[in-house]
């Protein structure tokens, strides 16, 4: 896990470091992996390769589209059921995050901090933000958001990119080199800032209200590290997501108020349907919550030293993909085993997505896989 330092210049002046989850602890050890069930199991439907992916690219999907970037710059629209193309491109520059995509209008950052807009595989704009970002634009409202390093807000208009807003934050020395919380909830802009969750008036950037999942601690810069990781789980207007080795937490977004919050130790992001959430701790082990009030369901041990991606839910399945590219299937109400089947041993970039009935996950390698669920 890497973290960057912010200072007063804080794009000229980042210093990248490495961080090791739990560093003081040994790494758990893994025991026999059960044998596959065969319960459930995924069919192949369509596939597709992109170029290497070498950030966490975060698909993102509106109506049947699916949108997909890859290192090098480029960009690709499929028809999520089907795998059949809609229009690609190709930038110039290699990317650091994205996509963000609405349907129309596609969003990517690229290594060089500038902010891209496209429509229809033509460029229609771009802007430089002034520090280095992995967090995925959010396009919504006919704005572009991006969540800067170092915790800058921005927004510009989606069809000419005139900057309408932005809002600086300081105070942290360091942040996680890796996506953090941009999402839209109603008409709040809702961020993930250090263990804050933050919700924005989108039309002009200022402060709603601010509710703490996690207060920073310890004794040194990397021991008060909290910051949110995406993805977080939402139902309505409650937004549930995880601080970085410190807590998950729910609150209510629409009046800006804490529901619960629970110490839980992990770095990635989490999942979850109306009753329960699911998240993976820093030692690999699954596990299952509350919902309503936090409180711990169920377990799954022997995923210990395996886990490589955030867990996701679907049609009543939690799904982990492990190191090796085994994607194990899980009943959401008891944490049994279900199934198992083989990815791709590059390891994939992110959480699988639900379009539908299908299942879409992509490979560091660039392979693009799309299997249908079982209803």
């Amino acid at each position: 896990m890497q973290v960057m330092r912010l200072g007063a210049l804080w794009g000229a002046a980042s210093v990248a470091l490495m961080l090791v989850a739990c560093s003081s602890s040994p790494k758990p050890k893994m025991v026999e992996m059960p044998a596959n069930p065969g319960t459930v199991s995924l069919r192949s439907v369509w596939s597709a390769t992109l170029p290497a992916v070498r950030f966490a690219m975060q698909p993102r999907v509106a109506g049947t589209q699916l949108a997909l970037a890859a290192s090098d710059g480029s960009v690709l629209v499929l028809d999520a059921p089907t795998g059949k193309e809609v229009w690609k491109a190709k930038l110039a520059s290699g990317l650091s995050a994205g996509p963000g995509f609405d349907g129309q209008t596609l969003a990517v950052l690229t290594s060089g901090n500038e902010l891209v807009a496209l429509q229809q595989g033509k460029e229609l704009w771009r802007q430089r933000i002034t520090s280095h970002s992995l967090t995925p634009p959010l396009v919504a409202g006919q704005r572009v958001f991006v969540l800067g390093g170092d915790r800058t807000v921005w927004a510009f208009d989606g069809l000419t990119g005139r900057r309408l807003w932005q809002q600086p934050r300081s105070g942290e020395a360091l942040v996680l080199r890796q996506p953090g919380l941009l999402a839209a909830v109603g008409d709040t802009l809702v961020v993930g800032i250090s263990g804050k969750l933050v919700g924005l008036n989108p039309l002009t950037g200022s402060m709603r209200w601010e509710t703490s999942i996690a207060s920073p601690r310890g004794t040194n810069d990397v021991e008060r590290l909290v910051d949110l990781v995406s993805p977080a789980a939402r139902v309505d207007d409650v937004v549930c997501a995880r601080a970085f080795q410190a807590a998950i937490g729910c609150v209510n977004a629409n009046r800006g108020n804490l529901v619960w919050t629970k110490y839980s130790s992990g770095s990635l992001g989490i999942t979850g349907n109306e009753e329960r959430l699911f998240s993976v701790d820093s030692d690999g082990a699954l596990q299952a919550w509350s919902r309503l009030d936090g409180e711990k369901l169920w377990s799954v041990t022997w995923l210990r030293g395996r886990q490589s991606v955030a867990p996701v839910h679907a049609n009543g399945l939690v799904l982990v993909v492990d190191a090796s590219g085994n994607l194990h299937m899980f009943s959401a109400s008891e944490g049994k085993l279900l199934g198992r089947v083989s990815t791709d041993p590059s390891g994939l970039v992110s959480a699988p997505i639900q379009v539908g009935n299908t299942l879409i996950a992509v490979a560091s390698s660039g392979k693009v896989f799309g299997w249908a669920l079982p209803n």
